[in-house]
């Protein structure tokens, strides 16, 4: 129960924000109305993606240090686990973006920034299946998701800001504290971020498990 205890929390987190995120009350805001709603899932989706592939460096780093495979399980299985955040977070921004901007996909500099991050990350993927030497993988894997992160934040947080961009806060937009100072969105919205970041690390560490697991049974495997 005392290991439980986050995990519950998780649950009551999602709850929370999948309730909260379509009945609460929202401010009405021009163009956005009901689609602030998306806040709770394409933003806080892609908070938590960030928070995963931060651990996931510091992990690629202990790696580079240690050459533990351990740390390695750890490193692509949250950059694993943040893909997959930043995938649902380009969906539900391709939804919200249908409803205020007319289109899935305008060309906004943000949601090309986004891709061409996540097309980054799917390299590493690919990298990493290239290669057959576990310790050659870890090392080549960790330098390179240390640089993709180097890349990725600039890429999604600084460039888009220094062009015309429909998103708020690029482009000369005003942010949404600009817009409505109004607490209800932050009843859910920081309780989101928390939940997705949960949820998420839930699923990298049952991976890691598994990851361990299957290491393990193949190395008895292979003994004499």
């Amino acid at each position: 129960m005392r290991q439980s205890w986050w995990k519950i929390l998780t649950v009551g987190l999602l709850l929370y924000t999948l309730l909260g995120g379509f009945l609460m009350e929202v401010p009405r805001l021009p163009i956005l109305n009901e689609t602030i709603r998306a806040l709770y899932f394409h933003v806080t989706m892609w908070f938590g993606m960030i928070l995963m592939l931060v651990v996931a460096v510091i992990y690629s780093v202990k790696f580079l240090k240690s050459n533990d495979l351990k740390h390695d399980d750890v490193a692509i299985e949250f950059t694993n686990a943040a893909i997959l955040f930043g995938v649902l977070g380009i969906v539900t921004g391709m939804l919200w973006a249908k409803f205020t901007w007319g289109d899935y996909w305008s060309g906004d500099p943000k949601q090309n920034a986004s891709a061409i991050g996540l097309l980054m990350y799917f390299a590493y993927l690919v990298l990493r299946g290239s290669l057959s030497d576990t310790q050659q993988r870890g090392r080549i894997a960790a330098v390179y998701n240390i640089f993709a992160f180097a890349a990725f934040i600039p890429l999604i947080f600084v460039l888009p800001r220094l062009t015309d961009s429909l998103h708020p806060g690029n482009g000369g937009n005003p942010g949404f504290n600009a817009y409505d100072l109004d607490a209800k969105l932050r009843l859910v919205f920081y309780p989101a971020i928390l939940a997705w970041t949960l949820l998420g690390a839930w699923i990298a560490t049952v991976r890691i498990r598994i990851r361990r697991v299957t290491r393990a049974v193949e190395d008895n495997m292979t003994q004499p």
